[in-house]
């Protein structure tokens, strides 16, 4: 609950800083799903965890597992 609660606080802060009401400088990349503060991909809006999991399912288009 309380992660919830800061997706949708930084929600609400990404709306305030489009209207001009909240410095930009000061929002964070959260994860979409599980929103964690930490190792947040820009591309995908994912952090490493779910980025991992959903690239092995095969749900996000053009990602591979390297190998070489």
């Amino acid at each position: 609950m309380a992660k919830k609660a800061m997706i949708i606080k930084e929600e609400k802060r990404e709306q305030l800083a489009l209207q001009g009401k909240y410095p930009k400088v000061r929002l964070h990349n959260r994860c979409s799903i599980c929103g964690r503060p930490r190792g947040v991909h820009r591309d995908f809006g994912l952090c490493r965890v779910h980025l991992r999991e959903m690239a092995h399912r095969g749900l996000l288009p053009g990602v591979t597992k390297s190998s070489w």
